[in-house]
């Protein structure tokens, strides 16, 4: 069976993410050096050696993303049943996330971002649906449910 285009779509936007979180991790890996250098030179005002161990942290927690949504993109371009799951499962965790945004955002009345988290859920909704249809999952070699 064919790839749907719909498929195709999902596995380029998961090769972008994985670009984004690799700028990410050289940011945060870039603020971590710097902190670390500037607490070596004694100007970090004691806050160096945390901003960097944070600079690190985050960097390797980007990279592992980074991975993760390269693995993915290759594996939904291959029509694996596993990267249609592990696409689901992080298309939840970002519905789980915005939802959390828009609780934190609620108390300041920060529409912007509330607007925001709302479309991002909507977006991911209906990822989840397109991923459940029956010739997607077909395409995964998956049976569709009668």
């Amino acid at each position: 069976m064919t790839r749907p285009t719909g498929v195709t779509i999902l596995a380029v936007l998961s090769f972008l993410g994985a670009g984004l979180y690799l700028l990410g991790a050289m940011g945060l890996f870039l603020l971590g050096s710097s902190a670390g250098l500037a607490a070596m030179a004694g100007r970090g005002g004691g806050m160096g050696g945390p901003l960097a161990a944070m600079g690190a942290f985050g960097g390797i927690v980007c990279l592992i993303l980074a991975v993760l949504c390269l693995v993915n993109g290759i594996g939904l371009l291959k029509l694996r049943g596993w990267a249609r799951m592990l696409t689901i499962l992080l298309v939840a965790l970002g519905i789980i996330f915005a939802v959390l945004g828009i609780v934190r955002a609620m108390a300041p009345m920060m529409m912007g971002l509330i607007v925001w988290d709302l479309i991002l859920i909507a977006i991911d909704v209906w990822i989840v649906m397109y991923l459940f249809k029956p010739h997607v999952k077909t395409a995964f070699g998956e049976r569709a449910a009668s």
